[in-house]
């Protein structure tokens, strides 16, 4: 049995495949709708640029959902009337619409216009950016995990359960998921295992995360040795990559990672993907590899764009915080752009961080990444919060302690006083690592027969 036209285009509407970034002349009428306020429409034109569209006009409206089109059935025919009067190739809504909306809305506006709601539209950014095989993997998850439930309405609204004779793309579907998590589970595997090397080889681990254009890759710029934030533009545009400066919207979904020296402490810096609001609850799990540098970091850095008003300030962060979870490590808030706000404007943001964040947060530091203004002080606080442990040995001067005292300068902090024949150590690392350190020490008089 053959789907009915608005069956079909239901479905291939939500699960579209082309390119975002394909065409840069592509063009699109944004569509915003909220119950309680005017809708504001500054982020899903930022997404819309991001996903290569030119916005040509905008609709907005405040009420309730309705349920055929999302907005009221005017709203939709005046959408209908603008696309057809611009030319638009698409229509992006700032929510998630159902897929019976989709139908509806597909009959209404002219043939061929793309109907692309926020999710979807979040996900086709995440795959222009998916580089690694991780974030590929993570991409793939969290598009057959939207489609699933549409094809599935579709599959039982035109009773196509046929499967003997015709196969069921909702089993097709749910058997591609099991695949892709089983492969991420295999690589969270192993970049758990790599996280356990590294902390074993004396580095302590730093993810830096935060909203969109926070400034979060600006810091890793300005903390991290082999880079600089020389030549940047003051704009405090962020950068969501390593070598460029480019204010766009997840420029990638795989984590940049950094060496930094913090307190004579070899750390790696992790940046991660930049955070949104309006990503349901499965594209986030989907994702979870890529959080997971957060999660399992021994110091983790949410940055924060201090300029932005109280109330979207406010925002941003309960949504940081609602996707990062709980890290294992403390947890800093760093209100970036600090420079371009007065101090009662930095004492309201404090406030509202003691709000939303409350004993989750272990300190909260204003910097201007760009500026470098409160980074030192960040250093320190870093510093403070890793985990360190030291121990004292009492060594002969012999071959065994200069190969020893080498190892120690590569896993920690050291300090070596020699008086005569002997050389008294005092090293500082992670726990872990200063219990190797006992051992090696160990060894060492046992060899000298102490």
């Amino acid at each position: 049995m053959q789907d009915s036209p608005a069956t079909q285009t239901d479905v291939s509407t939500a699960t579209t495949d082309d390119d975002p970034a394909a065409d840069a002349d592509r063009t699109a009428i944004v569509v915003a709708r909220d119950a309680d306020q005017q809708p504001d429409t500054t982020e899903i034109e930022r997404l819309a640029s991001a996903a290569g569209y030119a916005v040509v006009d905008a609709i907005t409206q405040r009420r309730r959902e309705d349920g055929q089109y999302n907005v009221g059935r005017g709203k939709a025919e005046e959408l209908a009337r603008r696309v057809a009067e611009t030319g638009a190739d698409a229509a992006l809504f700032d929510v998630e619409l159902t897929p019976g909306q989709y139908s509806a809305l597909t009959g209404l506006l002219p043939d061929g216009v793309r109907i692309i709601d926020r999710h979807r539209l979040v996900l086709d950014i995440f795959e222009t950016g998916a580089g690694g095989k991780a974030a590929r993997l993570q991409v793939e998850l969290a598009k057959l995990r939207y489609e699933l439930p549409r094809v599935r309405e579709t599959e039982e609204r035109t009773h196509m359960q046929r499967a003997a004779e015709t196969g069921s793309r909702v089993v097709d579907i749910e058997s591609r998921i099991r695949t892709v998590e089983t492969k991420l589970d295999r690589l969270a595997d192993r970049a758990n295992e790599r996280r356990a090397e590294r902390r074993e080889q004396g580095f302590d681990l730093v993810a830096i995360a935060g909203y969109t254009n926070a400034g979060k890759s600006t810091l890793l710029h300005r903390l991290a040795d082999d880079l600089s934030v020389e030549g940047m533009e003051p704009d405090h545009a962020d950068l969501d990559g390593v070598a460029e400066v480019e204010d766009r919207l997840f420029k990638t979904l795989d984590t940049t990672t950094r060496r930094a020296t913090v307190d004579g402490r070899r750390v790696l810096l992790t940046d991660t993907v930049g955070l949104v609001d309006g990503i349901p609850h499965d594209l986030v799990a989907a994702f979870s590899t890529t959080l997971s540098a957060v999660a399992d970091s021994d110091a983790a850095l949410l940055v924060v764009d201090a300029s932005d008003d109280r109330e979207g300030f406010r925002e941003k962060l309960r949504v940081s915080l609602d996707e990062l979870g709980h890290p294992r490590g403390e947890l800093l808030i760093v209100l970036n752009k600090a420079d371009l706000v007065d101090d009662g404007a930095l004492a309201a943001r404090r406030e509202v961080v003691e709000e939303v964040a409350g004993d989750r947060v272990t300190e909260v530091l204003p910097v201007s990444a760009l500026a470098g203004t409160g980074t030192d002080r960040l250093r320190d606080v870093v510093g403070d919060v890793l985990p360190d442990a030291t121990a004292v040995f009492d060594l002969p001067n012999t071959g065994e302690t200069q190969s020893f005292l080498a190892w120690a300068h590569e896993h920690g902090r050291v300090d070596a006083d020699y008086t005569g024949n002997r050389v008294h150590v005092t090293f500082s690392a992670r726990p872990a690592v200063v219990e190797r350190a006992r051992s090696e020490a160990a060894t060492v008089e046992t060899d000298d027969g102490v």
